[in-house]
């Protein structure tokens, strides 16, 4: 039977091994699309897959959640950690390697500091550092009204608050596919097509504003796309779960892309990933050591050793705030 073929609901019934009744009642539902050819209903094969595929993502979708949990409990045992016993210690919030290099550096610079790590997105970490439980926020937040990154978004969530963004690299970000691209999904409208599942990243995770933007200057609602609300909290997850077939499609950025077999990377457009912190700190020993650190030959060189990142204006100030 040809793929584009419109099937009766008897037919449906017969492919899903369940009644007639069942299938009116998923029509009735919108569980599973149709339409009217004069008085009868029809259902196309492409619909009938689509339905069998969300009941595959579910399964899969167990394993996001539950690497959802550990993520969630590292972030929250960096700030309990530091309440108790750290007083001392810098909390860096993001989730790039980078920043477990800085860490280490941090740790042996002669005014460094002990460094914990709080693998958080970009919106919380700036609430945190907002809240003084982090001193070190990580941004990739993309405004769609001013086409920049992160400048806007500190001035608006470190209200009376002065901040230094100093830019760490510039990174591409893009789709994450299945190897070969079978949905043959290149621009932002294609994830909003019924044969297309998305898993999404976390309210606030600079991917998530990225597609958020983009989907409000086309006109998409997100709620009308296929895993809108199924969220994963890091782009190896994401890439994971489209690697063993929870999913067609996922945002994040092209070098955890290269760490996970079997997917592909489609580009969308370049973005700052930068560093903040509070204007008060600046003249502290550890913040002059961050940006010693970061403008240090031996940091770049290790940095371009990894590969994946564009490091033109690595250590530079981009704006007092």
């Amino acid at each position: 039977m040809a793929q584009e073929s419109a099937l009766t609901p008897q037919e449906v019934a017969d492919l899903l091994k369940i009644t007639k009744n069942t299938v009116y009642q998923l029509i009735k539902r919108g569980e599973l699309n149709s339409y009217k050819v004069g008085k009868k209903i029809r259902i196309d094969m492409s619909d009938v897959e689509a339905y069998k595929n969300k009941d595959r993502v579910k399964e899969v979708s167990k394993a996001s959640v539950a690497e959802n949990q550990i993520f969630q409990q590292l972030a929250q045992d960096s700030f309990n950690y530091q309440n108790r016993n750290n007083e001392d210690a810098l909390v860096i919030c993001g989730q790039d390697i980078c920043l477990d290099i800085l860490s280490r550096y941090l740790e042996i610079h002669p005014q460094g500091a002990r460094s914990l790590r709080s693998y958080v997105g970009s919106y919380a970490g700036l609430y945190e550092l907002y809240n003084g439980n982090a001193q070190v926020a990580t941004v990739h937040l993309w405004d769609a009204e001013s086409d920049s990154y992160n400048v806007p978004y500190v001035k608006y969530m470190l209200p009376a608050t002065g901040a230094v963004i100093v830019h760490l690299a510039k990174r591409n970000q893009g789709f994450y596919v299945k190897e070969g691209n079978p949905k043959k999904i290149y621009k932002w409208q294609d994830i909003a097509r019924r044969d297309v599942a998305l898993i999404n990243r976390e309210k606030g995770s600079g991917s998530r504003v990225l597609l958020d933007q983009h989907l409000k200057k086309l006109g998409i609602d997100g709620r009308e796309i296929n895993g809108y609300n199924r969220e994963s909290v890091s782009h190896l997850a994401v890439a994971s779960t489209i690697a063993r077939g929870g999913a067609d499609v996922g945002i994040g950025n092209e070098k955890a892309a290269q760490q996970v077999k079997g997917i592909d990377f489609v580009f969308l457009q370049e973005e700052r990933y930068e560093l903040v912190f509070k204007k008060e700190d600046m003249q502290k020993p550890p913040f002059q050591a961050i940006l010693s650190i970061l403008n240090s030959e031996e940091f770049r060189l290790e940095l371009q050793g990894i590969g994946g990142y564009d490091l033109s204006e690595l250590g530079s100030i981009t704006a007092l705030t």
